[in-house]
């Protein structure tokens, strides 16, 4: 795939622990050709990739956001993620509240809550946990 046309995810709450989505996700859209933005905010590198402490630390475009972090805490960055302007903000199950996607569509985010591993043609059942 050209540089030209990757697609650019951050995934925010993306973990070392192989056995979490957030990891599984990394690994998911890594493989599917996806330039994958890793955020932790302790961690430097995730499977590999240079791993960011805040989504306002990524050095390029982000055309989507996925989101493993609780509710409390998600609510609490969304107006950092709106100011990278993704096409998407994708609410990965047990990531959303009523509060969280009230203020998400008030700044004006484009919310999908779905599992965004599914949506792009993998399955988290298909990433080992080791």
């Amino acid at each position: 795939m050209a540089e030209a046309e990757r697609k650019y995810v951050a995934i925010i709450g993306a973990s070392t622990d192989r056995r979490k989505f957030g990891n599984k996700a990394v690994r998911a859209y890594a493989r599917m050709g996806w330039r994958v933005y890793p955020i932790h905010p302790v961690e430097e590198e995730i499977e590999g990739f240079e791993a960011f402490p805040t989504i306002r630390h990524i050095p390029g475009p982000v055309q989507r956001v996925s989101m493993y972090l609780p509710p409390n805490k998600g609510i609490k960055i969304l107006e950092d993620i709106r100011k990278v302007q993704p096409e998407e903000l994708w609410l990965n199950p047990g990531t959303e509240s009523e509060a969280l996607v009230a203020k998400a569509k008030t700044l004006k985010l484009n919310v999908i809550q779905a599992c965004s591993i599914i949506d792009i043609d993998a399955s988290p059942g298909d990433l080992p946990n080791e």
